[in-house]
C-alpha cells in the first residue's frame, strides 16, 4: 500500500542576514494511512518547518516529498493550492476562525473553495458540528464561545473537507488542562473513527503519548522514532537528552530503520 507521507532526505535552508540556516538537514519519514504521529522537539528543531512542508505551505530546498505517491516537491503554486483544498486540513493553536462569522459559516467556508454546492455545504457543516458536540452552538459567533468550543469549530472545519491528512500544530496549546484533555479526547476519537492520518506537533509528553508513534527532531534531523508508551513502547526520552548522533530514518509500521545520515 502506498504510504500517505514519504519524506526522502528532505532539506530546508533559509538565508537570514547573509547566514544560511539549516531548518531540516536530511529528514526521512514514512507515515502509513490511519497513523497518528506526534512530532516533538525543542524550539528550532525543525518540527514546524517539517509540518509546513507536509501541509504544502512551504517547499523543501532539496529532497523529495511524496503525498499519496505524488511528488509534491515538484508541484507549482496552482497544484499546491489544489492539494491543500482537496487532500489536507489543518488545526492550529490559535483556532484561526473568522470572528464575524457563525460556527456554521466558519465550517462551511473551506467547502466554498472546493466548489461544493450550498445545500451540500450546509448538510456537511451541520454534520461536522454535530460530530464535535456543537449542534446547539451552530449560530454562535466565536466571541460567544469558550476556547475549547472554538477549537471544536476548528476541528469541524478541518473534518468537513474529508482530508487524507490532518495536520495539527499544538492544538491544545491555548487551552486549560481540562479543556485540552476534552479536545484531545475528541481528536483521538475522530481520528480513529474517520481513519485519518494525523501528524501533530506538541511540546507536551502527555499529549504525545496519545499518539501511536512519537518522533523527536533535533537540529533538523529525526533523532528518535518509537511506539508511544501508551501503545507498549518505552518511556519518552527527555527532548534535550536525546543524543543528536542517534539519527533515525524512515519507519513504516513498527520497524525502525536508521538510514538518515
Amino acid at each position: 500500500m502506498t504510504p500517505v507521507i514519504e519524506l526522502r532526505h528532505l532539506r530546508k535552508s533559509y538565508v537570514m542576514e547573509a547566514v544560511e540556516v539549516h531548518a531540516l538537514s536530511g529528514v526521512n519519514l514514512t507515515m502509513q494511512r490511519g497513523e497518528f504521529v506526534a512530532i516533538m522537539g525543542a524550539s528550532g528543531s525543525g518540527k514546524s518547518t517539517m509540518l509546513n512542508i507536509m501541509g504544502c505551505l512551504d517547499q523543501p530546498t532539496d529532497g523529495a516529498y511524496l503525498l499519496d505517491g505524488q511528488r509534491v516537491d515538484r508541484f507549482n503554486e496552482e497544484q499546491l493550492a489544489e492539494c491543500r483544498r482537496t487532500k489536507l486540513a489543518f488545526v492550529f493553536q490559535s483556532f484561526n476562525l473568522l470572528y464575524r462569522a457563525t460556527a456554521l459559516e466558519n465550517v462551511e467556508l473551506p467547502m466554498v473553495y472546493q466548489g461544493v454546492r450550498s445545500r451540500e455545504r450546509l448538510k456537511r457543516a451541520r454534520h461536522a458540528l454535530e460530530i464535535v458536540g456543537l449542534d446547539k452552538r451552530m449560530s454562535h459567533l466565536p466571541t460567544q464561545m469558550s476556547g475549547g468550543q472554538q477549537q471544536r469549530v476548528a476541528l469541524a472545519r478541518a473534518l468537513v473537507t474529508r482530508p487524507r491528512l490532518l495536520l495539527a500544530d499544538e492544538p491544545t496549546g491555548n487551552l486549560d488542562s481540562k479543556t485540552a484533555e476534552e479536545v484531545l479526547d475528541l481528536l483521538i476519537r475522530v481520528q480513529a473513527e474517520e481513519g485519518l492520518t494525523l501528524a501533530m506537533v506538541t511540546h507536551d509528553p502527555d499529549v504525545a503519548d496519545c499518539a501511536g508513534r512519537i518522533i523527536i527532531l533535533h537540529d533538523g534531523l529525526i533523532v528518535h522514532d518509537q511506539v508511544s508508551p501508551s501503545h507498549g513502547g518505552p518511556p519518552i526520552p527527555h527532548i534535550r537528552s536525546v543524543a543528536p548522533q542517534a539519527k533515525v530514518g524512515s519507519r513504516a509500521g513498527h520497524g525502525v530503520s536508521a538510514n538518515a545520515k
